[in-house]
């Protein structure tokens, strides 16, 4: 059996080892305004209030320096709570905080990183990376890898105890298809215990389905944001309730909607 202290001692060396991990440290910006000033690419996603677990989805792109939408807003479905503010480029806000395991969404402005799925390959230039059934994302806060995706043949078994969030859900998880197609929203990179993690963007069940504090749709809306995101144009996701919307827009010199 393997003592606490050395576990926590090899998690450590795991955690410096594991190169492979999909969510990557990002500094936490205090001006939003500056961080959304540098970015040609927005997914905008904003839900009616803080407990609703319905949204809608916009997808804007810097034009001679100002937003211009490029599709009608679609249904998505985000935390079956609803949502919470959460850590990313923005600085922190007063309200209800994202916790782990509270069902809530994180509100804020986030970095988008790499894609997953369980295809070999994706259309994408964002960077892709095919799940295998080793493939986990580490819930659990008290661990030295908690809120990275971890190869269990590469950090061990003991290093993914008590993890509830298989990468290959449909080997793992009865045939679920929700992470056939995703892309890593970047809360919590500094990895704050208890802060909130694992969070995507994935497939939906349906409609009328909810998740733990994703951002799902539908796989044909997958495709297109995924075929559109471009690392270079520095992509953001930005989630809010609407009155939090229109408190922060102009300071935020996030994009007008009708």
């Amino acid at each position: 059996m393997i003592k606490r202290s050395e576990f926590i001692v090899r998690g450590l060396c795991f955690a410096v080892a594991c190169l492979a991990s999909l969510i990557a440290p990002v500094v936490v910006a205090a001006d939003a305004g500056t961080v959304v000033a540098g970015s040609e690419q927005m997914i905008l996603v904003i839900s009616p209030d803080w407990n609703s677990s319905k949204a809608s989805l916009r997808r804007f792109a810097r034009v001679e320096g100002r937003w211009t939408p490029l599709a009608p807003a679609v249904a998505v479905v985000i935390g079956k709570s609803g949502s919470a503010w959460g850590l990313g480029l923005h600085s922190l806000q007063p309200g209800l905080q994202k916790r782990e395991g509270d069902g809530r969404a994180p509100a804020g402005i986030f970095a988008i990183g790499p894609a997953f799925g369980y295809a070999k390959t994706v259309s994408t230039a964002l960077e892709y990376r095919a799940m295998s059934a080793s493939d986990y994302c580490i819930d659990v806060s008290e661990s030295p890898l908690y809120n990275q995706i971890v190869d269990a043949g590469k950090v061990g078994q003991e290093a993914i105890a008590g993890s509830t969030e298989p990468m290959r859900r449909d080997l793992h998880a009865g045939g679920d298809q929700r992470y056939k197609l995703g892309f890593v929203i970047e809360h919590n990179a500094q990895h704050k215990p208890a802060g909130g993690s694992c969070i995507f963007a994935h497939l939906w069940k349906s409609a009328d389905s909810s998740t733990a504090g994703c951002t799902a749709m539908t796989e044909s809306l997958m495709h297109e944001l995924l075929g559109w995101l471009n690392p270079a144009k520095h992509p953001l996701f930005v989630l809010l309730p609407n009155a939090e919307y229109e408190r922060l827009h102009k300071t935020w010199q996030l994009p007008d909607f009708d």
